[in-house]
């Protein structure tokens, strides 16, 4: 049979094409036909029945051929199918749902699962019947394995930006239900916990743009009728509230031995910690904490070997990073019930009395080491994140604490150590030392378990500081010269981290001697400048820090969209399947959705735009960038890469993995750069991400902020600029009796 006649016929590759009857014919199809002309004549030619409206073809794989991939199919010459339409097959699916019955409904829901839901042509039949309110129902009545068809149907659909505005808050206390009851099969937690995450991610300021988290600053403007963005944070937090013990369940599945559920539950951590709202944020984050969830992460970092968990542990760093600074940036106010309480605590076990200042004022605060008794001021530098970590001191040693503060005042005033005021200068070090400068993206390529534990790392710091003011007979004037040697101290104690225990971090911190750490400082200070360490320098730093971030985010994002080509690899774990072409070349759209992409036998020049890419993958769809767990194809030897014959990852390898597909790319780069750039690229695109994979990305980050700083100071100090270390504000004015001149040129 031709499909269109003439003489083109010698040059259109011929397609075996089988209808639902099991006869098959040979065609030849032409390719500049849409997909529905091309039904239209096989209907009429093999004289099937009915509307050609009531049918499609699919491959052999069971993919819909549309206008998209008509021309591809042609040209592999594949194998196809007359088939229902997709319509056609929503209708004869979702009678079989109605039916109620287990055992009939079982096929269906597989199906759904398989690919049903990520046809358009499919789900807009499906959801135009009624279909979601048909699975709600589904899902309500069902358990075990029949459950978990449902549910991953239900997160397949989701996957679509429509569809799904209906759902309401029942169906998510029903899905919270299900995730919170210990007897829920693992494949049921999997997809359950996986529909939470992405409704959390519905926000209505999610809509804009991919890849942006939702601020919890601002108010959210209202979600268009229709539109799936109408969720969010607190409409699923409300619900989570509902279920008792539900968080400690998810924390408590990141031990589990299943990776996908505790990759399911890292990612939806991740989601809540991200989209929090500024009305739960503080009480959702005080629960983590009581959770003890970081604790949790650091045992993933040793537990698990698989690659898929890194990116989501990589995630969860930097959503802490953020959660550091957010903290850090927040005003300590004694009058808010939370910070009253931490300074009540702190103060209670401190031992001590109010005294008269004889100035007519109250010695309370100052007692501990503060210079006044305004908690505002004291904590100004480092906020709410200093009094967590001062409360924490408190709390690892209580005993400790108040025989150290009640020594302090048996001492005469200049030699009296400030703890408190160390306390603070601890957190501003730490800070300094893992860069929580700005609430951007994080930018360490590894594991940081030192991090996770920085309340225990800052009560090790300001133990460590203590004792060198008593080793060192310090005075209230050697007080900078203490910070300093503490400085150093961490910058050794803390090295390497992703790779040392955490008993070594104690034993530098508790047994290293005076006369040690200061010797090693002096060497320090001949090769640096002590100007660095000045706070109006660190605040400079921090604000080029943030501005490198987002000058390289942008680069690598501009990587993505000039495009690149990639060997097609072969993952190291599971089926060691070749590819059919060597060499792909991928490319992002100007939209920042889809990733274009073509498979070819060898390289060639590609064109600008999307017209030679045929191929397309949803950024959307990527839950994790896993790296260095492909290798070449065995015996592979083309072009610029070595030829391979055992199964070795490349170091230069990545996939890119959906929650629920499994791998939806898995290449090589050509080089470390053009491996940083992607990498790091897609990473910063992801909705519920932020960190850096790579070490070059990283580096590049760090120089670019300190040549910055450099020629800053070189400006300052070109014009002899004195730099202060503090400024000390005025007095207030005590009437409103003054206003602001205008400032102006007399010349």
């Amino acid at each position: 049979m031709n499909g269109t006649g003439g003489s083109k016929t010698g040059l259109i590759p011929t397609n075996s094409v089988t209808t639902k009857e099991g006869l098959t014919v040979r065609a030849r199809i032409d390719p500049t036909l849409s997909v529905s002309d091309v039904v239209k004549q096989l209907c009429l030619n093999l004289k099937v029945k009915g509307s050609p409206a009531d049918y499609a073809l699919r491959d052999e794989m069971d993919e819909l051929v549309t206008n998209d991939n008509l021309r591809k199919k042609i040209k592999a010459k594949s194998n196809l199918k007359l088939v229902n339409s997709p319509a056609i097959e929503a209708t004869e699916l979702l009678d079989k749902l109605l039916m109620r019955d287990e055992k009939t409904m079982r096929l269906p829901l597989f199906s759904l699962t398989r690919k049903n839901t990520q046809e358009d042509q499919f789900a807009t039949a499906f959801v135009n019947r009624d279909g979601v309110r048909i699975l709600i129902e589904v899902i309500n009545v069902s358990y075990g394995n029949t459950l978990a068809y449902a549910l991953t149907a239900m997160q397949n659909l989701m996957e679509l930006d429509y569809g799904w505005a209906t759902l309401d808050d029942a169906f998510i206390l029903k899905v919270v239900q299900i995730l919170s009851s210990q007897n829920s099969l693992i494949n049921v937690c999997r997809p359950a916990t996986a529909i939470l995450k992405r409704l959390v991610e519905a926000d209505p300021l999610s809509v804009p743009g991919p890849g942006m988290a939702a601020s919890s600053s601002r108010s959210p403007p209202p979600a268009p009728p229709g539109s799936v963005y109408r969720y969010g944070f607190d409409v699923v937090f409300e619900q989570m509230r509902k279920e008792w013990g539900i968080l400690e369940t998810v924390v408590n599945r990141l031990g589990s031995a299943d990776t996908a559920l505790a990759l399911n539950s890292m990612m939806l951590i991740n989601s809540l910690l991200a989209h929090a709202t500024d009305s739960w944020w503080e009480y959702f984050t005080a629960k983590l904490e009581r959770l003890n969830t970081r604790k949790a992460v650091v045992r993933l970092m040793s537990a698990h070997a698989v690659e898929d968990l890194t990116s989501c542990v990589l995630d969860f760093q930097a959503n802490i990073a953020r959660m550091a600074y957010r903290k850090k940036t927040t005003l300590v106010e004694p009058d808010v019930q939370s910070h009253s309480g931490a300074l009540d605590y702190i103060w209670t076990n401190s031992k001590l009395s109010s005294q008269p200042d004889g100035e007519g004022g109250v010695l309370k605060w100052r007692q501990l080491g503060f210079d006044s008794e305004n908690l505002s001021q004291e904590f100004g530098e480092v906020g709410v994140l200093g009094l967590d970590c001062l409360r924490h001191f408190v709390q690892s040693d209580p005993d400790f604490f108040s025989k150290v503060v009640q020594e302090q005042i048996s001492r005469p005033p200049e030699r009296r150590c400030p703890l408190a005021k160390a306390s603070n200068e601890v957190v501003e070090l730490l800070s300094e030392y893992w860069a929580i400068f700005a609430p951007g993206y994080a930018t360490t390529p590894t594991f940081q378990p030192f991090f996770l534990n920085f309340y225990k790392v800052h009560a090790l710091a300001t133990n460590f500081f203590y004792r060198m003011w008593n080793e060192s007979g310090a005075s209230l004037g050697d007080f900078t010269r203490v910070v300093a040697l503490v400085r150093s101290q961490v910058k050794v104690a803390l090295r390497d981290e992703s790779s040392r225990e955490w008993h070594e971090v104690e034993q530098n911190f508790v047994e290293c001697e005076y006369r040690a750490v200061r010797d090693r400082q002096m060497k320090e200070l001949e090769a640096e400048d002590d100007l660095l360490s000045k706070v109006p320098v660190r605040n400079l730093r921090a604000k080029l820090y943030k501005e490198s971030m987002e000058f390289v985010r942008s680069q690598r994002i501009h990587c993505l969209l000039q495009g690149a080509w990639f060997m097609n690899a072969i993952p190291t774990t599971g089926s060691a399947r070749r590819p059919t072409r060597p060499w792909r070349f991928m490319r992002m759209d100007n939209g920042l959705k889809y990733l274009h992409y073509v498979d070819s036998p060898v390289k060639f020049p590609v064109r600008h735009g999307l017209e030679d890419l045929p191929e397309r993958i949803d950024i959307s769809a990527i839950s994790e960038i896993a790296t260095g767990n492909c290798a070449p194809p065995p015996n592979f030897s083309q072009g610029d890469l070595p030829p391979s014959s055992p199964v070795v990852a490349s170091q230069l390898s990545f996939s890119l993995i959906s929650a629920h597909e499994g791998s939806l790319a898995d290449q090589i780069a050509p080089d470390q750069s053009r491996w940083a750039d992607w990498t790091d690229g897609l990473n910063m695109l992801r909705r519920d991400s932020g960190h850096v994979a790579s070490k070059e990305t990283a580096d590049f980050i760090t120089a670019l902020t300190e040549i910055g700083l450099k020629i800053k100071l070189l400006d300052l100090s070109g014009d002899k600029v004195e730099i202060p270390s503090g400024l000390v504000a005025g007095a207030p004015p005590t009437n409103n009796d003054f206003f602001f001149s205008d400032l102006y040129d007399p010349q």
